[in-house]
């Protein structure tokens, strides 16, 4: 009985035209190239959360919630880039001119959504509080009928 002998994908790729094998290495170029999501970033660049955190001077459960959105303020991506030693630009396209870049947008005129972390507050011996003046409940004063 004749074993049947599986392809790699290399191998069928070599079999192809070399148009279509320059085609596939160009696509698949571009999709390494492309992250779907901030998570995909940072993990493409290597970094922790943690690591990421420290850098944008907030906790890690603030990244966490930031690569969680899908809607951010451009100058919290643009941080987010940044601490990762990236840059961010934004650049608009139309089908009848080039394409144009905007500079300043989202630089610092938006308040970002990630703010630095809070340090924990030391604690602080503390005046006791005098008591208020509490009247007293009033009390019903009716007799209990015993249970029948």
């Amino acid at each position: 009985m004749e074993q049947k002998r599986f392809v790699t994908l290399e191998e069928m790729i070599a079999r192809l035209p070399p148009a279509q094998q320059a085609a596939i290495n160009k696509r698949s170029a571009e999709l390494i190239n492309e992250v779907e999501t901030l998570k995909q970033m940072r993990k493409a660049r290597a970094m922790t959360q943690k690591k990421l955190a420290k850098k944008l001077g907030v906790g890690q459960v603030a990244v966490s919630k930031l690569e969680g959105r899908s809607d951010l303020l451009l100058s919290t991506l643009r941080t987010y880039v940044e601490a990762m030693g990236g840059t961010l630009d934004l650049v608009v396209r139309f089908p009848d001119r080039q394409p144009v870049k905007l500079a300043t947008i989202g630089l610092e005129d938006e308040e970002p959504l990630i703010k630095p972390a809070r340090k924990k507050a030391k604690s602080v011996a503390r005046k006791p509080l005098r008591k208020a003046s509490v009247k007293k409940p009033i009390r019903n004063t009716r007799p209990r009928q015993a249970a029948e």
